[in-house]
């Protein structure tokens, strides 16, 4: 969308400019521009907002409303967005039926990052010598010579001397004082550093990418890889060219867990880290982060689902790495889904997307099985690695003991693994000890106060917790419905408790759990990922933090403790997402020259996504998945919305949620479903109605939606929250 360049005003008449602030606003405000000035669409500006000045963009021309004489005066901060961002911006808004200035938040999180830089001081040799020259002194000294203004910490580290050292050469005048940027600029990747032998199938879609980059204009492409085929070395080529067309590129991952080992290939390849972006940075580093992106000096940036929102000035290539994952769906405040977010930034950048995965989302499936997207297929492992085999144990007949989880084939190929002095994984899609904790006697459940959900037992932390509010209380030692001591039983198992079972029976094996209670943040996930690279971990147990993503050479053996769960909980992708799940973590196994086996544990080994897993026959599974989509009319064969009522008072929920459906107009090739309660119909202690829209593909959504809830007026404490296509139906 194109705007008119907004002319400068004088006293007279002056330059009346709408601000859009990053509040929940229906649009933008009307202000004045200063006088003789012209600020075009994106510039960044401070605007009196009540008693106080408030962080705004310049969105456009007014709309008048507001008369000349009562207008305030903005004052422009120095800065812009792109304006391609201000036009991704007003997309999202539209489709997700937000605010635009909600929208715009999500790329002003760092407000920081507009206030003036502070410079920091850096040193090199100065005029005078110092009386006393120490060996440690002449080391900085010499150093310092060559004239690059170095910072206090640098020197240091570099002459292998302390701080203190430095200081008395400052004091001494012998160095001199420079004035540096606020931070650091960030190294440019090298896109000739490394060369990459890539296969046949790597190199045809290597140069169908970089063909893309180099054309400069919006594609769509799936790189669809079995896992440990290579996808990244093949899209890094497509990189390496956005890199020499001097472009800026953007690597969407769906978890912080999986950086680590994809940070250390990215630096093999292209000879330095690239920039990172996600919510564990402090804000000193979000900041600095940010303004590199906004000023074009980072050249690549990998982050979480967050990074679209960034301010790249010359955008040139965009991928979605995991494509399929239900990480890039945002659940709160602006919900949106990243993936489809990217393709739509990318066509606004006019700039190539490639959406990668080794079991894509059936949407994805479809567009490109259908010819709207290019297919490109890497269909074998790169080197010498072939696909593990794949065995379902049948949980109905295999022996094992009442009360354990690792059934007697597991155990012994677990044995077999240590023995050739080989990696194994155990999976679990469950963390704590177990997923339920009631009373023998009376039969109570120990159930969140705030949520209608169990509370988790952790037994190493000897607490019971909520897993949705994060309430938490300490393990009591009698039920507090009938106060017998000792009756609480734990229900069905979770890590710790699948860890607890195999320590008792391999009481030597090193042993690890990976879930995001035991690993707190990048750091730790990193560390355990690293001993496991080490050869300092024999056993990695853990729920799907271990599940994509990582490499093991020597990982040869993973069990699946528990395949069945998830597989029918009511939502149209739970099959897809039990068969995605399952394929990624059977293809952690034998990705080096060591072969692989997997072991799926189920109760249900003639269930399509059981035997589809055992026949690693991908396409034959969507191919059955997209019939019964097709004749569901479920995505992607049509189109839903959700609305989700919630709110202190129960009561009220309830009848504004039936209000709501008899507001709901008629409209051809649309369907109404609901009230009913959520699955959680107690949440955070607030109560929880959905109600759903079915459409045909056609069908304008936004539209209907826009009519119907104009004419609704939702009482004083009852939240409505629109999810257009939801992928979760909590």
């Amino acid at each position: 969308m194109k705007h008119a360049p907004l002319k400068p005003g004088s006293d007279d008449h002056p330059q009346r400019i709408g601000v859009l602030l990053p509040l929940p606003l229906p649009g933008p405000y009307d202000y004045r521009a200063p006088e003789g000035e012209s600020l075009p669409r994106g510039t960044l500006v401070a605007a009196p907002l009540g008693p106080r000045l408030s962080l705004g963009v310049v969105w456009g021309e007014s709309d008048g409303s507001v008369a000349d004489k009562k207008l305030k005066e903005v004052e422009p901060l120095g800065a812009r967005l792109p304006e391609r961002l201000c036009d991704f911006i007003d997309w999202v808004a539209r489709y997700t039926l937000n605010p635009p200035g909600m929208v715009l938040a999500l790329a002003l999180r760092v407000r920081s990052a507009f206030d003036p830089e502070s410079p920091r001081l850096g040193y090199t040799r100065g005029t005078e010598t110092p009386k006393r020259l120490t060996p440690a002194r002449a080391r900085v000294l010499d150093i310092a010579s060559d004239g690059l203004a170095r910072s206090v910490p640098a020197l240091a580290e570099e002459a292998n001397v302390t701080p203190a050292v430095v200081r008395g050469l400052i004091e001494a005048n012998a160095l001199a004082a420079t004035a540096l940027p606020e931070f650091a600029p960030f190294a440019c990747p090298d896109p000739a550093h490394d060369h990459v032998t890539l296969n046949a199938d790597q190199q045809k879609a290597a140069a169908a990418l970089c063909a893309d980059v180099a054309a400069g204009a919006f594609s769509a492409s799936l790189l669809d890889g079995v896992t440990g085929s290579g996808k990244t070395e093949t899209y890094f080529e497509a990189v390496a060219e956005a890199l020499r067309q001097d472009r800026q590129t953007l690597i969407l991952l769906p978890e912080i867990a999986l950086t680590v080992q994809f940070l250390d290939r990215f630096a093999q390849r292209f000879g330095c880290r690239p920039a990172e972006w996600h919510s564990d940075l402090s804000q000193k580093e979000r900041r600095r982060v940010y303004r590199a992106v906004m000023k074009g000096e980072a050249r690549v940036v990998v982050g979480a689902r967050s990074a679209l929102f960034l301010p790249f000035p010359s955008l040139g290539l965009i991928i979605v790495d995991e494509e399929h994952e239900q990480a890039y769906k945002q659940e709160d405040g602006v919900i949106y889904h990243a993936r489809d977010m990217a393709v739509v930034r990318a066509r606004i950048e006019e700039c190539p997307v490639v959406l990668a995965s080794a079991t894509p989302s059936l949407e994805t499936y479809v567009n490109a099985s259908s010819g709207r997207y290019r297919w490109l297929k890497l269909a074998a492992r790169h080197g010498a690695a072939v696909l593990p085999e794949i065995r379902l144990v049948d949980l109905r007949h295999a022996k094992s003991e009442p009360g354990t989880w690792i059934s007697e084939p597991l155990r012994e190929a677990i044995r077999n693994t240590l023995d050739a002095n080989e990696q194994a994984m155990l999976f679990l899609n469950r963390r704590g000890y177990a997923p339920l904790t009631l009373c023998g006697g009376c039969g109570h459940k120990m159930i969140c106060r705030n949520c209608s959900a169990w509370l988790v037992e952790h037994r190493y932390h000897r607490r019971l917790v909520c897993h949705h509010c994060g309430f938490e209380m300490p393990t009591p030692s009698a039920c507090p419905e009938c106060h017998e001591q000792g009756s609480l039983i734990a229900c069905g198992p979770g890590v710790e408790r699948v860890a607890e079972e195999f320590a008792s029976v391999f009481p030597n094996a090193r042993m690890a759990i990976a879930s995001s209670d035991t690993l707190h943040g990048p750091q730790e996930t990193q560390a355990a990922i690293r001993a496991m690279m080490k050869r300092e971990i024999d056993v990695l147990i853990g729920t799907q933090i271990v599940a994509k993503g990582h490499h093991f050479p020597q990982l040869t053996l993973v069990g699946v403790i528990d395949a069945d769960l998830g597989s029918s909980d009511g939502d149209v992708r739970a099959r897809e997402r039990t068969f995605q799940l399952l394929h990624q973590v059977a293809g952690r196994a034998g990705r080096a020259e060591k072969p692989g086996l997997v072991l799926v544990q189920t109760r249900n080994p003639d269930d399509g996504v059981m035997k589809a897993i055992a026949a690693t026959d991908r396409n034959a599974f969507y191919e059955q998945e997209r019939i019964y989509r097709e004749r569901a009319h479920a995505p992607p064969f049509g189109r839903l919305a959700a609305l989700i009522l919630s709110g202190a008072d129960g009561e009220a929920v309830r009848d504004t949620g039936r209000a709501l459906a008899k507001a709901a107009p008629a409209a051809r090739g649309l369907k109404v479903w609901g009230p009913t309660p959520a699955f959680y119909q107690l949440l955070r202690g607030r109560t929880r109605e959905r109600l759903l829209v079915q459409a045909e593909k056609s069908v304008d959504v936004q539209a209907f939606l826009r009519a119907w809830l104009a004419a609704v007026k939702l009482p004083n404490g009852v939240r409505l929250t629109v999810d257009i296509d939801p992928v979760s139906f909590f």
